[in-house]
């Protein structure tokens, strides 16, 4: 099944604690149907201390957030997605809410 979120994708959380909280998708984890996104669903860690950390501390952590609970932000509104094939074979995203590509934006590209 394909997946309407990608990396690097910047989405908006349609339900759950950070509703309306937007993001960057960092890590889509398939085998769980979750997206882990940039500053929603953090969460505190405690950790003991180690050699490597003698002081321990606590740390926070982005947890994962089901897919269907995120959208594409399109004009800064939640959109829906639709897959459309193109004419020499290659599958793309399209946003209904303006009818345009959706481009995953990669760091180093």
């Amino acid at each position: 099944m394909p997946r309407h979120v990608r990396k690097g994708d910047t989405v908006i959380v349609t339900a759950g604690n950070d509703k309306g909280v937007t993001g960057e998708v960092l890590r889509v984890l398939p085998d769980k149907n979750t997206v882990i996104v940039q500053g929603v669903n953090v969460r505190h860690k405690t950790l003991k201390p180690s050699q490597q950390n003698p002081q321990g501390g606590i740390i926070k952590k982005e947890m994962p957030t089901h897919i269907s609970n995120v959208s594409p932000v399109v004009d800064g509104k939640p959109s829906r997605v639709r897959f459309e094939t193109k004419k020499d074979g290659s599958k793309v995203r399209i946003a209904v809410r303006n009818g345009k590509e959706l481009h995953t934006l990669r760091k180093g590209k």
